[in-house]
């Protein structure tokens, strides 16, 4: 084995010494970097899976058009079937009349009997427009318009307009949520450069005694990378276990409520390549928290 690796493997040996030794320690420091490093990548995975949800809710684009109130039934099946005649090949009408939309709403609401009271029936009909082929916005504008001329229509209503509004939500969440993994991957790096500091002044006698009998700064300096890394890789574990058991905590209510939806939404998982990102970004991040440490306060000691 060339002298060099041979090296490496004495320096990666010790630090793990160094670990096991101070194992409570290095536990409690693994922790820290794995909630700080599980926390940005359960909102990201939380993120991810609305944005799933989202894409499938934007291929069903509907309009709904709600009619005047006082607008007679005869009138509204006219409508109808004038629309379907002109919208055949382009769109499906459906009619939902006032008896159909107070019949919906008492179901959905269970306020049907505080709607008895009323004496009458305060909801309007409704036609929905349904796209034959997958619409963009606009084709949905173009119909919106169409439906908005018409002079019995009171209102017009697209199905995409909350979901647009809730992916304008998800990518600001998503700009916000970076910024703060940013935040917590600097404190991952101050905690190890903090532990590593404090490695280095425990050793501060050993690192003189190194450095009189002729140990050069990469000699001394590479231990302590050594344990950095490893710290920040023991982190990096701790969050990819952390994903796992949070996954399994929800991923049964998750798909109990999309089945009571009629959905297949399933929670988003890190995978094997989310996983190994995670280990990777926290070895990066140790290493460069252990770095930034040993390059700073090993210059200050020298053999007096």
């Amino acid at each position: 084995m060339p002298r060099y690796l041979e090296r490496h493997l004495q320096a990666l040996i010790g630090s793990l010494g160094q670990l096991y030794r101070q194992r409570m320690n290095t536990l409690l420091t693994a922790l820290v970097i794995g909630v700080s490093l599980a926390l940005p990548a359960s909102l990201l995975l939380g993120l991810t899976t609305l944005r799933q949800a989202t894409a499938a809710w934007d291929g069903d684009a509907r309009l709904t058009a709600y009619l005047k109130a006082d607008l007679p039934d005869a009138e509204a099946s006219a409508l109808a079937g004038k629309l379907r005649k002109d919208l055949a090949g382009q769109a499906d009408v459906t009619l939902i009349d006032r008896a159909q939309a107070l019949a919906e709403f008492e179901r959905s609401s269970g306020l049907g009997e505080a709607l008895a009271l009323l004496g009458e029936n305060p909801l309007p009909a409704a036609l929905v427009v349904t796209p034959q082929a997958p619409a963009d916005e606009a084709t949905l504008a173009r119909l919106a318009e169409r439906l908005h001329a018409l002079p019995q229509v009171d209102d017009v209503q697209s199905d995409l307009d909350w979901v647009r509004r809730l992916n304008a939500l998800l990518e600001l969440g998503k700009r916000t949520l970076w910024a703060f993994a940013g935040l917590l991957g600097a404190g991952v790096v101050l905690v190890t450069g903090n532990t590593i500091r404090l490695a280095i002044f425990n050793r501060r006698a050993e690192i003189e005694i190194t450095k009189l009998i002729g140990g050069t700064d990469a000699f001394i300096r590479r231990p302590f990378l050594y344990w950095g890394l490893l710290q920040g890789l023991t982190g990096g574990l701790v969050a990819v276990l952390l994903l796992v058991a949070v996954n399994a905590g929800l991923a049964g209510p998750v798909r109990t409520l999309a089945g009571l939806y009629g959905s297949a939404l399933r929670l988003a998982t890190p995978g094997l390549f989310g996983s190994l990102g995670l280990l990777l970004l926290g070895g990066g991040l140790g290493l460069a928290g252990a770095a930034l440490a040993v390059g700073r306060h090993l210059r200050e000691i020298e053999p007096t």
